[in-house]
């Protein structure tokens, strides 16, 4: 059986967390618990409040997410 693939949705951060996890609200008015992707430290991105990013959200566990990308 093959590994599903995620899905990719665009939120806005609401509430930044400790450990590097942000809650984040969907367009569909859904909250999201998600955090930063290793490149992200990695090459020190920061994410604040009110950001727009893109998440990989898992097709087994809808409320949790890995954040790709942070839109300028």
């Amino acid at each position: 059986m093959a590994k599903q693939e995620s899905i990719e949705m665009e939120g806005v951060v609401k509430e930044v967390l400790p450990d590097r996890r942000y809650r984040v609200e969907l367009p569909n008015g859904h909250e999201v618990l998600a955090y930063g992707a290793g490149k992200m430290a990695k090459f020190r991105i920061r994410v604040l409040e009110g950001d727009r990013v893109t998440l990989a959200i898992s097709p087994y566990d809808l409320s949790k997410g890995r954040i790709t990308y942070r839109h300028k």
